[in-house]
């Protein structure tokens, strides 16, 4: 069974997933790992339709394929494809753009961009089940482009740019997102980070006044000063990620709006705390995420 096969590359994927039968037999031995149940009601008394595609609830009487309720519902790419587009997504640290997707899967670019959204729909993060505790480290990083790359019409104007607020638990998680404002990191720092722990920050003023809640050590970029010496006072593991999501944003997709940065950014985290799983590993995590819709409606509202 494809379950059992490890695919290292693209090419081991579609070896061991031939068809789409194939894709939609493994899809389903990982959504019902735990039995089968109706996407509709949650009956788990489920008749199988001899085309083995078609399935029907014993208790409200629906017809089904595995893909209702999930990311992949309403849409005509093949689930294989889909397979293909997920095991790229999550092996590439940097991901894919739409464009390359759409010439590597035969489809639209309109199509890839649409499909990529709805995977990073299912890579967001849900919430957080704890504080982070131990060593860790506190950054915020910004968006927006340089001047000298926009468009000559654009150039000159004083446009804000948009922040992001990381915190990583050393050896741990990490957790991202975009913020409003640079003025509310001091709450999620109390929100995400347990009293008592060692956190590491620049010398962003506002920092100190967590000398008496946490064992604080910062160090001064301004000084040019990474690491404080002789200890292990640095924020450079944060800031690796950083460069990482940077060269995701600048150097594979060039551009993304303010409006979608909290998905790529999603994306990125999920890549980076799965990153010692395997291609396969990650694949299967992933798809047990994939429950819930995103509408392209709701994606290309204004926001």
């Amino acid at each position: 069974m494809a379950k059992r096969k490890e695919f290292g590359s693209l090419y081991d994927l579609f070896a061991a997933i031939p068809d789409e039968q194939a894709a939609i037999d493994w899809f389903r031995e990982i959504r019902w790992a735990n039995g089968e149940y109706c996407p509709y009601c949650g009956h788990d008394e489920i008749y199988t339709f001899t085309d083995r595609r078609t399935f029907k609830c014993a208790d409200c009487r629906q017809r089904f394929s595995i893909r209702v309720g999930t990311i992949f519902e309403y849409s005509k790419i093949p689930l294989r494809k889909w397979l293909a587009a997920i095991w790229v997504i999550t092996s590439h640290k940097k991901g894919i753009a739409s464009t390359q997707l759409a010439r590597d899967l035969g489809i639209t670019q309109k199509s890839a961009w649409f499909m990529l959204h709805r995977l990073r729909h299912a890579a967001r993060t849900r919430s957080f089940n704890r504080q982070l505790r131990g060593t860790v480290e506190v950054d915020e990083t910004f968006f927006g482009g340089k001047d000298k790359n926009k468009p000559v019409h654009r150039r000159g104007r004083k446009e804000k740019k948009t922040a992001v607020f990381g915190v990583l638990e050393r050896q741990g998680e990490l957790r991202a997102k975009p913020i409003k404002s640079v003025s509310v990191m001091t709450d999620e720092i109390r929100k995400n980070v347990a009293p008592g722990m060692r956190l590491m920050t620049d010398e962003w003023p506002a920092f100190q006044y967590f000398s008496g809640r946490y064992e604080h050590g910062s160090v001064k970029h301004s000084d040019n000063e990474y690491v404080r010496k002789g200890t292990d006072v640095h924020i450079n593991t944060i800031e690796g990620f950083w460069s990482q999501l940077k060269r995701q944003v600048y150097g594979i997709h060039h551009w993304v709006s303010a409006k979608h940065l909290h998905r790529y950014v999603d994306e990125s985290v999920w890549r980076y705390n799965r990153r010692e799983l395997g291609e396969v590993g990650r694949m299967r995590e992933f798809l047990t995420r994939v429950d819930g819709r995103l509408t392209y409606p709701a994606l290309i509202a204004k926001a």
